[in-house]
Parts: C-alpha cells; sequence; structure tokens
C-alpha cells in the first residue's frame, strides 16, 4: 500500500513540478491569439470550455491502454510502477504537452505537417502514411474490443455483430458532425463514467481491507512465470506493452485536435500535461488492482493462462462487480466500455484531419468531410476483418515508433528555437531503443525474431546515429549554417 500511495503521489507531485519546469522551458503566451479564434469554422477549429476540452482530451488518449496494457503489463513485476510513474511524468507528459503545444503555434497544424516541418518532405510523407494507417489500426481495434465487453452485459440478441455496426455508425457520426455536437455532449458522460470507475477502484484500493502485493522490497526482477519470462524480456517487451500508460505515439496525433479548441495557451499545462497525468493514475490503479484482486503476480499469472485472451475484460468486471457492487460496477464497466469508444471516434476523426490538411482541402462543407471520411471508413472496415490479436499487437509496436519519430521532430524544435531540448532528447533516444529492439526481437510474424542481445545491441547502434545526426545538425545551427524557413 505505501508503494501505491508514494506512487500515486510522485504523479500528482509531477505535473505540478516537472510540468510547470517544462511549461517554463517551452515558454507559453497568454497573449497569443489561438487557432480557435483565428481559424474558427464551426465544425474543427470551435472554442470550447476549458473542462470540456479536458474531458476530450483524456478519453482521446486513454482508449484501454491504461487499462488493459497495465494489466497485463503489471505481470513484469514492480518495474511496471516504476515505468508508469517515471515514463508518464519525464517522457509521455512531455511528449503530448510539447506536440501540443508546436500545434498550437502552427495554427492547429497536424502532426504529420509538424513532423515535417522539423525532420524534412521524406519524413514527413512517411509520417502522412504511417499515422493514417495507425488511425486506423486504432478505430478497427477500438470498435472490436468495446463490443466484446457491451455484448457480455446484454441479450443475447444483441449480440457482438450488432454492436460492431452501432458503434461504428457512431463512428462515423463523431467524424463527420462539428466538434461541439456529439463528442462535446457526449464526452462529459463519458468521463463521469470513466472518472467514478477510477476513482471507486482507488478508494478499495487505500481505504479497504486490500493487500497490494507489490513485491518492490524483493527487487525490479520480471515476475512472469518461469517457462514464459525467457520470452518475455522486462526489456524491451514491458515498455511496448505498456504504452498508453506512460506514453504514446498515438496521444500526439490527437493533441492537435484540441489544440484548435482551445482558449488560451496558458490551459495547455492541464489538459494536455494534465490529462497524461491523469492517464498514468488509471494505469497505476488497474495495476495495483490486478495483482490485489488476483492475491500477486503468481496469481495474475494464473488467471491469465486459465482465461487466455478474454482474461483482461473478465478481470475488469469482476473486480468491478465485487469490490463496487452491481450499481457501481456497472458505472465502471461502462467507463471501461467508454474509453476505448471515446478513442475511436476520435482517432478516426482525426484520420479526417490529417488526411484534409495535405491534401489541402477544406472542411467546413459536409460533402467535403464525407469525401474524405470515406475511404477512412471503407479501409477501417477492411482492417476489422483481421484477427484482433494481430491488430493488437502491430498497434502496440506502430504506437510507440510514432512516439519516436513525435520526440525526435520536438527536440529538433525546440533546438531550433533554442530551448533546453534534453527534457526531450533523452525520452527520444530510450524510445529509440525500446522501439528498434522490440521489431526486432518479438516473434515471427509480428516482428524478426532475432536474439535479445542482436536486437537491443542494433536498438542502442540506431539511437546513437540518430544521436549523431541531432548533434551534426546542432553544430550546423549553432553555426548558423542552417537558415529557417518555419513560421511557428
Amino acid at each position: 500500500m505505501t508503494s501505491f500511495l508514494i506512487a500515486l503521489a510522485v504523479l500528482v507531485g509531477g505535473y505540478f513540478i516537472y510540468g510547470l519546469l517544462v511549461e517554463k522551458i517551452f515558454g507559453i503566451d497568454k497573449n497569443r491569439p489561438m487557432p480557435a479564434y483565428t481559424r474558427q469554422d464551426g465544425v474543427d477549429y470551435v472554442p470550447l470550455p476549458t473542462w470540456r476540452v479536458f474531458l476530450i482530451q483524456f478519453l482521446n488518449i486513454a482508449g484501454l491502454g491504461p487499462i488493459f496494457g497495465a494489466i497485463m503489463g503489471i505481470m513484469f513485476g514492480p518495474a511496471a510502477f516504476l515505468w508508469i510513474v517515471l515514463g508518464t511524468i519525464f517522457a509521455g507528459a512531455v511528449h503530448d504537452f510539447i506536440s501540443g503545444m508546436i500545434s498550437i503555434r502552427a495554427g492547429g497544424a497536424s502532426l504529420p505537417e509538424i513532423v515535417g516541418h522539423e525532420l524534412g518532405g521524406g519524413i514527413k510523407q512517411v509520417m502522412r502514411v504511417f499515422s493514417l494507417a495507425l488511425l486506423i489500426l486504432v478505430g478497427a481495434v477500438f470498435v472490436l474490443q468495446p463490443a466484446n465487453l457491451v455484448a457480455a452485459l446484454t441479450p443475447d440478441i444483441l449480440d457482438k455483430t450488432f454492436w460492431v455496426a452501432a458503434i461504428f455508425i457512431y463512428y462515423i457520426l463523431a467524424t463527420m458532425l462539428p466538434i461541439d455536437k456529439l463528442i462535446g455532449q457526449l464526452y462529459p458522460v463519458f468521463g463521469f463514467a470513466l472518472l467514478f470507475m477510477a476513482v471507486g477502484i482507488m478508494g478499495v484500493l487505500i481505504v479497504g481491507d486490500i493487500v497490494i502485493p507489490d513485491g518492490l522490497l524483493d527487487g525490479l526482477h520480471n515476475r512472469y512465470p518461469a517457462e514464459t519470462a525467457g520470452t518475455h524480456p522486462i526489456f524491451p517487451m514491458m515498455f511496448v506493452s505498456i504504452a498508453c500508460g506512460a506514453i504514446s505515439g498515438f496521444h500526439a496525433t490527437q493533441s492537435p485536435m484540441m489544440a484548435r479548441c482551445l482558449k488560451n495557451e496558458r490551459l495547455a499545462r492541464p489538459v494536455f500535461y494534465g490529462a497524461m497525468v491523469a492517464e498514468g493514475i488509471v494505469a497505476l490503479i488497474w495495476a495495483a488492482a490486478a495483482i490485489a484482486f488476483t492475491g500477486g503476480y503468481e496469481g495474475l499469472a494464473q488467471y491469465v493462462a486459465e482465461h487466455g485472451n478474454d482474461s483482461s475484460s473478465l478481470l475488469v468486471n469482476q473486480i468491478s462487480i465485487t469490490w463496487l457492487g452491481a450499481v457501481g460496477g456497472v458505472l465502471a464497466i461502462l467507463g471501461v466500455v467508454a474509453a476505448p469508444i471515446t478513442t475511436g471516434d476520435t482517432a478516426l476523426r482525426s484520420a479526417r484531419l490529417i488526411a484534409a490538411d495535405f491534401l489541402k482541402f477544406d472542411q467546413s462543407k459536409l460533402w467535403k468531410r464525407l469525401a474524405i471520411s470515406l475511404p477512412i471508413f471503407a479501409l477501417c472496415y477492411l482492417v476489422m476483418q483481421i484477427d484482433f490479436m494481430v491488430l493488437w499487437r502491430y498497434f502496440a509496436w506502430c504506437n510507440q515508433t510514432l512516439a519516436v519519430f513525435t520526440l525526435w521532430a520536438v527536440t529538433v524544435y525546440l533546438a531550433r528555437h533554442g530551448k533546453t531540448y534534453v527534457i526531450t532528447l533523452f525520452p527520444a533516444l530510450f524510445m529509440t531503443v525500446v522501439s528498434v529492439s522490440y521489431i526486432l526481437y518479438a516473434p515471427r510474424p509480428e516482428g524478426f525474431g532475432l536474439d535479445l542481445s542482436i536486437a537491443v545491441g542494433a536498438g542502442c547502434l540506431t539511437a546513437t546515429i540518430f544521436g549523431g545526426l541531432f548533434f551534426t545538425y546542432l553544430r550546423r545551427l549553432r553555426a548558423n549554417k542552417i537558415t529557417t524557413q518555419y513560421s511557428y
């Protein structure tokens, strides 16, 4: 219990201390005109109350990652708690805040345009394709999983097929309608359910007769069963399994959406940095709840072995009903259902915005939004035909690889503006090693199935090369051999 409370306090303290430092390094300007006003169009550029913007950002980025990812990630042992806390404060929240701020300065530009400005036209084209692919993948993943969850709570006539269709229709509407209509009206309801779930479970953990067997005093070694620990090394597997609960490249695709709705730059830290800290808290709660409910790491491993791919959703169901009672449990489960739905809808909306940005296709008219969206919906439907577990594995790696691109782009931005770039340089180097090591080590067909030492060595070499390229750029920049062509 003590470890959990300390971790919780550090997360909250990180927002007020390190978050404020990052804000000062970037340098907000409360008098700068905001895109929500200068480009107001009644569809995507719409000034919204700060509490709505926070809830939308929080629900956009939450998804199932900080819940299911934390449940599976805690099987790596106490190291998972450290990654959730430190990864959130020093990597994920910084990544979200600075990418959101750059988008504001660029008039609400989408992620590929931001990265392309900093890393070059070739990378911009790669990012356009990569970001669209990830967002369509997210849309597909977050249709299938909530459909499974809701189908388990409703009569047999309302089966998975029915809920897949219903959720997909909702996604279409959420993608097409002005942001202050469907999304702006529903998210407060969804937000209440998700926050009730998190606060309720946390309350039971703190004041209930609950023991959290974190095993921190026994060391940070892997807690996977001996027969599978060899194929699940903490590095790099844990840092991909716990993605959305620490750092997620997907978040940077969502920040521009809220950059178009914020009323003032001084609100950026509560919205972007704060939403990531809130997500880290949710991940921390569910990681602790998983081992507390099952009696420890061995009990959780046995539970997963018995229930297979459905273990996370079943465990969430049982914890919610057992600890919060029937009514509270239903509200908690609705919060878990709302999390992926409110990520899937804005993923497809972000895909529309990215496509519209690089095609320079105005989105003020409904038929223009439909013209951009139809191919996206069609691709999402095709991707939904792929096995869910295959989708999830590729989503996890794509997610962290996108974070690598974003971290290097924001590092270049900070260096170009004479700001303290180390706050993103170190996360960029670390996540480069993680992403390259993972794809090389992961078993076929997901990855290349190489030996762990070779994979990690290649990851370190790649990070060294990227670091060398950055410092070469920095020397040229300081020698005034690089002229800026950027307007933000």
